[in-house]
């Protein structure tokens, strides 16, 4: 099993000035309850939003296991008309399918033209923008998009972080977040901003060994929680039944700290890409000594890092 767990904190009836003022600057995970979210967590049935949503193709991930892989891909990315995926995600069974009868289903609605639009659920689907009310616990400018997710009953989406921060709004269903620190990346064996390690609750820890060092933070969110995810905090999510959720995510750095190329608010702010492009050029120049000398100046440089980068008083 993994390492230690602690319970993420609940809060009702937070106001945007306490949220702001108190609990936003702390950087860590909160539930919050009570939030005015519109009509939408009673509205939105699947006979709603098949009449509603309407008949518009949308890019779907469909997986015939429950632990859906980005590094592997296993999955496949399929369309259908909005009202017949959310008839379909709430199936067990299907008698239309693309891979299997007992295949899965998951949506994550992008812009317009996904290369340069971000996606916005209120523009993409216009006919539900008026059920829903977004927390307004940040300024306007600050916004960046709005996600429009749905899930199949059982389906777990891989560990993964993202540069913005972010409100998952549990609109139905019921979902199980599990949360590491960014102090942790160096357990989580990361292929760029995701984990290799797909089964966190039973680990394979004789090939992944540190995983059981990761510190582990767990909440389950059920119709009308909102779930704050500070930007670089890793998150694994299970659908434990058929749900839709929506993310809002803003910007806690100034704009010109983030890509302007980036459309899903996962490419890693400017200074850092950079910073990484540096390091590997570093590493490169120290392949032409000799074995024991690349050690000595790489752990140097691990040394500096350490010195100068590291904060020594984040818990």
């Amino acid at each position: 099993m993994a390492g230690e767990r602690r319970p993420v904190p609940r809060l009702r009836d937070v106001s945007r000035e306490q949220f702001l003022q108190h609990l936003y600057p702390q950087r860590k995970p909160l539930v919050l309850e009570g939030i005015d979210l519109g009509s939408c967590t009673s509205k939105w049935t699947v006979d709603y939003l098949s009449q509603v949503g309407g008949t518009k193709e949308v890019k779907i991930h469909v997986s015939t296991v429950a632990q859906m892989d980005f590094i592997s891909k296993n999955f496949v990315y399929r369309t259908l008309p909005f009202d017949k995926l959310v008839q379909r995600a709430a199936e067990a069974k299907h008698d239309e399918f693309f891979i299997s009868e007992d295949e899965k289903y998951y949506l994550r609605s992008l812009g317009e033209d996904p290369r340069k639009d971000v996606a916005d659920m209120r523009k993409q689907f216009p006919s539900l923008e008026g059920d829903i009310k977004f927390p307004k616990f940040f300024r306007e400018e600050q916004f960046f998009s709005s996600v429009f997710r749905i899930s199949s009953p059982g389906l777990q989406l891989w560990t993964h972080y993202d540069v913005m921060d972010n409100f998952l709004i549990q609109v139905t269903g019921k979902k199980r977040v599990v949360l590491f620190s960014p102090r942790d990346a160096q357990y989580l064996y990361l292929s760029g901003s995701k984990s290799k390690v797909l089964n966190i609750d039973n680990p394979d820890l004789a090939k992944y060994p540190l995983f059981s060092q990761a510190r582990r933070y767990e909440c389950s969110l059920e119709a009308g929680d909102v779930l704050f995810i500070p930007a670089l905090w890793f998150h694994n999510v299970i659908s434990e039944e058929f749900g839709v959720g929506v993310n809002v995510f803003w910007k806690h750095l100034p704009s010109e700290c983030y890509d302007k190329t980036d459309t899903y608010g996962n490419k890693d702010p400017v200074a850092a890409s950079r910073a990484a492009q540096i390091l590997d050029r570093a590493l490169k120049t120290l392949a032409d000594l000799p074995e024991e000398y690349r050690d000595f100046y790489a752990r140097q440089m691990v040394l500096q890092i350490q010195d100068r980068a590291y904060s020594k008083n984040f818990e």
